[in-house]
């Protein structure tokens, strides 16, 4: 049960988690995908994927890092794409074995939380791969509580490419309307969201490509979730720090644990929840380890609301 995100999640987290108790914060990581940095640099991302010792390091930097912070984040959610080879490859039972043997040693006070990512459960899912991640990660989609917010885990894969298992997108779709409902009826003091895939990366109506969803598909989210009140959406999948906002919503790309694909440092997000606003910073892992987290936000923790 280590490894259910939503079975560990629920024994720990009381019934009182409904109720807002003042700031908190939770620590936000994407893309470990072990096996990436490798098939990257040998230019063969379907089968270069047989090393990832450089990953396990960053993976255990993260844990440390996330181990030594004081006061301890609420829970360390990962946005996707755990490992790089896809169901069915060569390499990826191994990967997911290393992944666990790295994450087991987070901090037991700290719950870990999943999101399915394309390397996950596939580009185009099947009830079997989503069947397979359930069975070694949690289930693909759930909500939880903690103090006052409410928190939505949705599998965006179901958005991006659901041709091979429509029933699940449909029931994913009748799932989230029920929880926006439960939302509303409980007057949460926020909502976010956390999805693999992002809506967009910089703007509302930029084009569709393979880091985004699909304008159509995406313009319904996106008016669901303004309607319905929610925050934000942080997600991965871009190895790049990004993101933008819609009539309120915030959409927050962060960068990966993993290999990157730009600019930015392998790192983790620190995401400040506050009676008012949701505050977040993307740290190095070399910084998070060696400074732990800015005054700015631990003062913000510190006030009692």
């Amino acid at each position: 049960a280590l490894f259910a995100g939503f079975l560990r999640y629920h024994t720990f987290f009381g019934v009182d988690e409904c109720q807002w108790k003042g700031p908190f914060y939770f620590i936000q990581g994407a893309d470990p995908q072990f096996g990436l940095m490798k098939a990257w640099a040998v230019g063969d991302t379907n089968n270069g994927d047989d090393e990832w010792g450089e990953e396990i390091k960053l993976a255990e930097q993260a844990v440390q890092a996330i181990n030594k912070l004081n006061p301890k984040p609420k829970f360390f959610v990962l946005c996707g794409d755990l490992i790089h080879g896809m169901p069915g490859s060569q390499w990826r039972k191994d990967q997911e074995k290393d992944l666990k043997n790295v994450l087991k040693n987070t901090d037991q006070d700290i719950p870990l939380v999943f999101v399915s990512g394309n390397h996950d459960i596939g580009n185009t899912p099947t009830k079997e791969t989503i069947d397979n991640y359930c069975k070694n990660w949690g289930d693909d989609y759930f909500s939880f509580w903690v103090g006052g917010v409410f928190f939505l885990v949705l599998n965006s894969q179901l958005y991006f490419d659901s041709s091979k298992c429509p029933e699940l997108k449909q029931a994913q779709d009748v799932w989230l309307n029920e929880q926006l409902a439960v939302a509303q009826k409980h007057k949460c003091k926020h909502i976010i969201v956390f999805q693999h895939i992002p809506l967009f990366l910089k703007k509302p109506d930029e084009a569709h490509d393979y880091f985004n969803l699909e304008k159509s598909v995406r313009q319904e989210i996106m008016e669901k979730f303004h309607k319905a009140g929610i925050k934000a959406v942080f997600s991965g999948h871009y190895h790049r720090n990004a993101g933008g906002s819609y009539r309120g919503l915030e959409m927050v790309v962060s960068s990966a644990i993993g290999c990157q694909l730009g600019e930015d440092t392998h790192g983790l997000r620190v995401v400040v929840v506050t009676d008012e606003k949701i505050v977040h910073r993307y740290y190095s892992l070399n910084e998070l380890s060696s400074q732990g987290i800015e005054k700015e936000l631990l003062d913000m923790l510190a006030k009692q609301n």
